[in-house]
């Protein structure tokens, strides 16, 4: 016997995930939402839904008076968050706690002095928990910032200390960089947390992002969950992580887990929480926070432990003593998650794109394969919330299975009406370096310090790319032939059998010969031949192609009538142009279009809000110069010039 009733004051796959729990529970659940998400799919999955204010989220899902008048409304006797909560909240909470609604997390106390990294480290080192040197006060003004930085040592990292989820968050490496990250800081700290104190701390260059997960009940018993490997990030978002790591020896495991439960204890912390920890090459390891919430990344625990996080919280809530003992929590096999965003991993590893799902389809026929989203085909990704479109998770028995699943789950997951960022994703997962696991938070500007550009084909795999778009064109040519219900009889029989075509592909035109022989066609590229089978089913988005026995998931995004085509292939849209040679020869007489020159202009590279303007018409700019701030999906960015001139 748990609740009856539960809100859940969240939104997207978080809010779908706690259903799922609930409806296997057997408790009936509340959903709130905003206007604009009255069609989302936590809103069609929940028992009751209410509408508590505009899109702005300090409007709706943080509306505090709106969801506790929701709360009364509904008679709901538990309520689940998982927003970044303010105190406000939480003496809003304690209020309704003596109305008899349960909060499903930690009480109050544990959640101010988790919630504030200036406090939480205090209290880290008196429990004895290995933490980083740093200004442990509040950072007054930017003129005092760059004073403690020059004390601690450059590089320093400046937090807000209401954050998480890396906003508010900057790396300095000298003073004016102090100067704008303690501008920016702040002011994102306002807009994400309502709360703009900052402090500063030694930033750890080349470090591992562990975590330990970590659950209590209200009868001072407490366990650690083994840890997750987290250190694939961009703008301190994770992107890629796995449980367990590489990296951590049982000794190494057992100390963290030892130090993070030992902090629960020390805050009587009672739900499922999360202690992160920045780990160096040697595998010394420093206190970074604890999350007191269900974080993004937990399914990759639930795979390897078996446990069901969301139902022990709502146990723990209710007052049970926990079910299990740390001898009985295993590690059993390996789970990879990938976190997949309406992104173009293009500029600076994934700036947000917005737009309308028109096609949409996870790989859920892919074994070992789950994945957590709140979304569907015709979903809007708004400027508004975080671009997040699902988390994907593979589970297998050791990390090559794992990897080899995650390889087969990307190649086979459908989205389309905006960008996203499975090009990188996969090209993470392949990544020699990350195989061996090699991995740190530097990454991904290590691997590629010019910045994203896709998958490099080589030239095996250039000449599979060809091969496969040729017999593509070709199948598409044989059908547009056939006419279904009308038996027509052409006058000439065409028995044509092969094809000369010329293939534009990125720098390179080449020639690509292609002969039919039932429903392969051999190709010839490069004076090499390569037999290519399908089943050429050219309605469905998913195509299963055979090159001489190597077995390729392809996806053709786009086709017009210039011969142009949009293909997916190992993960990035390559962009060809299929001519017979006749046309190819006609058109070198096409003219070209001239590229617009837009070096005079300045264009935001993403949709969002425009917070600052710091010139005016008639202003004299240099190159570099900030000309603005634009705030997207509750991040800051700087605009600046590209050249000088005037406004």
């Amino acid at each position: 016997q748990t609740f009856e009733k539960l809100l859940i004051a969240n939104r997207g796959e978080i809010a779908c995930r706690v259903i799922k729990t609930c409806k296997k529970m057997g408790i009936k659940t509340v959903a709130i939402h905003s206007d604009v998400d009255a069609n989302a799919v936590h809103v069609k999955m929940a028992d009751e839904a209410v509408c508590v204010g505009p899109a702005p989220t300090s409007k709706s899902y943080l509306n505090m008076d709106a969801i506790m008048e929701v709360i009364r409304k509904t008679r709901a006797q538990a309520v689940s968050l998982n927003v970044s909560i303010c105190c406000s909240f939480l003496s809003s909470l304690s209020l309704q706690a003596s109305e008899g609604v349960t909060f499903i997390g930690p009480d109050t106390h544990a959640i101010q002095a988790m919630g504030d990294k200036i406090e939480s480290k205090l209290l880290a080192k008196n429990a004895k928990v290995n933490t980083i040197p740093g200004f442990d006060g509040v950072v007054k003004d930017a003129d005092e910032a760059v004073r403690i930085a020059r004390e601690i040592g450059y590089p320093v990292m400046i937090k807000a200390s209401a954050g998480g989820g890396g906003k508010g968050m900057r790396i300095a490496w000298d003073d004016e960089e102090t100067r704008d990250g303690f501008r920016f800081s702040s002011q994102e700290a306002a807009s994400s947390f309502g709360d703009d104190r900052l402090l500063i701390e030694k930033f750890i260059d080349n470090p591992r992002h562990i975590e330990i997960q970590v659950l209590a009940d209200k009868h001072g018993n407490a366990l650690w969950l083994n840890e997750r490997e987290c250190s694939i990030q961009r703008r301190n978002q994770k992107v890629v992580e796995e449980a367990p790591s590489t990296f951590l020896d049982p000794e190494t495991r057992r100390a963290m887990g030892e130090q993070a439960v030992a902090l629960a204890k020390a805050v009587k912390y009672s739900s499922a929480g999360t202690v992160e920890f920045l780990v160096d090459s040697s595998k010394n390891f420093y206190f970074l926070e604890m999350n007191t919430r269900l974080q993004v990344e937990h399914p990759v625990t639930e795979c390897i432990t078996g446990l069901d996080l969301v139902q022990e919280m709502i146990r723990v809530a209710k007052g049970y003593p926990l079910r299990h003992k740390q001898a009985d929590i295993p590690i059993n096999g390996w789970a990879v998650e990938c976190r997949v965003y309406a992104e173009d991993p293009y500029k600076s590893f994934g700036l947000p794109s917005i737009g309308k799902l028109s096609q949409y389809q996870e790989p859920l026929h892919v074994p070992s394969v789950r994945v957590d989203s709140g979304i569907q085909q015709g979903s809007d990704i708004s400027i508004y919330y975080d671009p997040m479109i699902s988390k994907l998770i593979t589970y297998g028995s050791n990390r090559a299975e794992a990897l080899k699943r995650m390889e087969e789950a990307l190649d086979n997951y459908v989205i389309r009406g905006v960008a996203h960022n499975i090009s990188l994703l996969r090209e993470v997962i392949v990544h020699p370096r990350f195989v061996q696991g090699d991995i740190s938070t530097k990454f991904l500007p290590e691997v590629y310090p010019d910045g994203f550009k896709g998958h490099k084909l080589t030239d095996l795999e250039r000449r599979q790319l060809l091969a496969t778009a040729a017999s593509l064109y070709v199948a598409e040519q044989l059908r547009s032939q056939r006419f279904l219900g009308t038996p027509r009889i052409p006058i000439a029989k065409s028995k044509r059998s092969s094809w000369e075509l010329s293939v534009h592909l990125g720098d390179g035109i080449y020639p690509v010969v292609v002969s039919k022989h039932g429903s392969s066609f051999s190709v010839e590229v490069d004076g090499m031949k390569l037999n290519v089978t399908s089943e050429w089913n050219l309605a469905s988005p998913l195509l299963s192609v055979t090159i001489d026995g190597t077995q390729r998931t392809i996806q053709r995004i786009s086709r017009n009538a210039s011969g142009e085509t949009s293909i997916q292939f190992l993960g990035t849209v390559y962009k060809l142009q299929i001519l017979t040679k006749v046309a190819a020869e006609l058109s070198k007489y096409m003219p070209e279009k001239a590229a617009e020159d837009t070096s005079s202009i300045l264009r935001s590279p993403m949709p969002g809000t425009v917070v600052a303007v710091s010139v005016k018409p008639g202003d004299m700019v240099s190159e570099g110069q900030e000309i603005c701030v634009i705030e997207a999906m509750k991040m800051q960015n700087s605009m600046i010039a590209a050249k000088t001139g005037k406004v």
